[in-house]
């Protein structure tokens, strides 16, 4: 496993922007997938977005797709998320994930999570 902390959330309004960053350690994370996850108050952990580990393949859930863009830096550890056009309804807790199988955008397919971000969007 890889330990993952997440940095970069905050408050901001709708129409903003804002990149979250994932800082890995342990394992070499270049040998695993890297997802974005959410989840809000009351609602199941959802989907956001994955990288494969050579970063060339990415996907997208619905929600986002278009306004996010993931991104990774092996060489920094390090995965990022950009969020743009933000909605009050993207507003949730952000988790980073690493995964050994490659674009998985099923939650338990990943072994190793961070503790998450707050992302408050206002409207």
């Amino acid at each position: 496993q890889v330990t993952l902390v997440e940095s970069g959330g905050g408050l901001v309004q709708a129409g903003d922007s804002l990149r979250l960053s994932c800082a890995a350690s342990g394992r070499t994370f270049s040998n695993y997938a890297a997802g974005w996850f959410r989840q809000a108050p009351g609602k199941e952990r959802e989907f956001v977005a994955v990288i494969a580990w050579s970063g060339d393949k990415t996907y997208y859930g619905n929600s986002v797709k278009g306004r996010f863009t993931i991104s990774r830096d092996n060489a920094k550890n390090s995965v990022y998320l950009q969020m743009s056009s933000l909605k009050p309804e993207d507003t949730a807790i952000y988790f980073c994930a690493a995964s050994h199988l490659t674009m998985s955008t099923i939650a338990n397919d990943f072994n190793s999570w961070g503790q998450g971000t707050q992302v408050t969007v206002s409207s």
